[in-house]
């Protein structure tokens, strides 16, 4: 790995385990087995490092996701396995972290979130018409409405304290909100296949 990128990639991770706020460039350099001054003949300040992690982030989020949804023989085993691979990462991400880059980084909250915009959204509506057109999916869905829909309460279970907390985990809210979209797509063909698939890659939901 080339240092740019190990340092995108391990900026990233503190920033998702511990939040924004704490991490500082000696925890980076630190951590990517690097000393201050190269670091900062990448970097002129923290807030470059976030803006430029984040831009690593999710491209290699992305990418991953891209992946998942190309190995997938239908729509409904696509949305399934994504909703297995964020909740792998959800397992390493401090719910803080969101609230944290919106405060304190709001210029790189704006660049993420339209970055989120572009893809994510787009993503998802190619999902829900493929499965319209398999009749995995109810034929009346509004793909657009729910594709935002999509998005938007996944970045509403990154608040804190609103469905996260002592008694429920960003693992369990997530699952419980992604299956609860599901269910509103699907048809009796897709909840079919959707039991199967949870049953092989969800075995812990």
């Amino acid at each position: 790995m080339e240092p740019l990128e190990k340092i995108l990639a391990v900026s990233a991770e503190l920033f998702s385990q511990y939040g924004f706020k704490t991490i500082t460039m000696d925890d980076i350099a630190r951590r990517a087995g690097i000393s201050k001054k190269t670091l900062y003949l990448h970097f002129a300040n923290k807030e470059e490092v976030v803006n430029e992690s984040m831009i690593w982030y999710k491209n290699n989020t992305t990418a991953n996701c891209v992946s998942v949804l190309s190995n997938a023989d239908n729509a409904v085993e696509a949305m399934v396995k994504i909703l297995a691979f964020f909740d792998g990462m959800h397992k390493r991400i401090n719910p803080m972290a969101l609230f944290e880059l919106q405060r304190f980084y709001p210029e790189a909250y704006k660049m993420f979130r339209s970055m989120l915009e572009d893809r994510d959204v787009v993503m998802i509506r190619e999902n829900i018409l493929q499965g319209i057109k398999e009749g995995l999916y109810r034929p009346e869905t509004d793909a657009d409405i729910m594709a935002r829909f999509k998005l938007e309460t996944s970045l509403l279970i990154l608040q804190p304290n609103l469905m996260v907390n002592d008694r429920n985990s960003l693992m369990s809210v997530a699952m419980e909100i992604g299956e609860h979209f599901m269910y509103g797509l699907m048809t009796a063909k897709g909840i079919e296949l959707y039991c199967e698939y949870k049953i092989k890659y969800l075995k812990k939901a």
